[in-house]
């Protein structure tokens, strides 16, 4: 897979780079510091998956997410995140951008390769600290403001719910498709419709509902549904 490196700072990009050069499936295409040539590069070599920094020349990291996700690409580039902040601002901010991966400084190099794998295949990997930190926060949540969450599920049918489950497990429309024995395009109107009737604008929307409605804390909510095609 074709992997593109970005970070303005030369010790950190070069040790991306670097943990990522001797990986056999891996063809690191290029490495820069700016965010405009980022996207010059990611035009030019159309890499599977983006790793990049917050912190790149002429270009904030946030911002070259956002132009790299309104990129019409084939194949659609994944973007990893290596954030050296953790702050909850910042990791909602980028979750709510569809990123398909967050790394921290103690990235190791099995880290990197799993999460460029796991973006690069359509799934989402974070660091253990910030998945840590999601959990505790839903954890911490008061039930009762999220009661109107879990009366909104009432206006969804038990499809749409199956395709809603599949989806926060990081499966992608492909794998929902091939899971649920119907077809891409039905997925995606599936997804269309749970977009419309829960008034959330994206995929990283849709997984955080899930959560927060308590749809993935409800043991067999799946499993036997999806056993035989309908």
């Amino acid at each position: 897979m074709r992997v593109l490196v970005c970070e303005r700072l030369p010790i950190v990009r070069h040790g991306l780079a670097a943990l990522l050069e001797g990986e056999a499936d891996i063809d690191l295409i290029e490495s820069t510091d700016s965010g405009i040539e980022a996207m010059v590069l990611t035009r030019r070599h159309h890499p599977h998956v983006v790793v990049t920094g917050l912190s790149l020349e002429g270009m904030p990291g946030l911002e070259l997410v956002r132009r790299l996700n309104g990129e019409d690409l084939e194949p659609v580039p994944r973007i990893v995140v290596f954030s050296r902040t953790q702050n909850d601002d910042t990791i909602d901010h980028l979750l709510h951008e569809g990123i398909s991966g967050l790394l921290v400084e103690e990235v190791t190099k099995e880290q990197l390769g799993t999460a460029v794998r796991a973006a690069a295949d359509g799934h989402t990997m974070l660091a253990p600290q910030v998945a840590t930190r999601l959990v505790a926060w839903y954890r911490q949540q008061d039930a009762g403001t999220e009661a109107p969450l879990r009366s909104d599920l009432d206006s969804i049918t038990a499809r749409e719910r199956e395709v809603l489950t599949l989806f926060a497990r990081g499966m992608s429309v492909e794998e929902v498709a091939e899971a649920l024995f119907i077809g891409i395009t039905t997925v995606r109107t599936h997804v269309y419709r749970l977009r419309c009737k829960l008034r959330l604008k994206d995929r990283a929307q849709l997984v955080s509902f899930a959560y927060r409605a308590g749809l993935m804390h409800d043991g067999a909510l799946f499993g036997k549904a999806a056993a035989a095609p309908r």
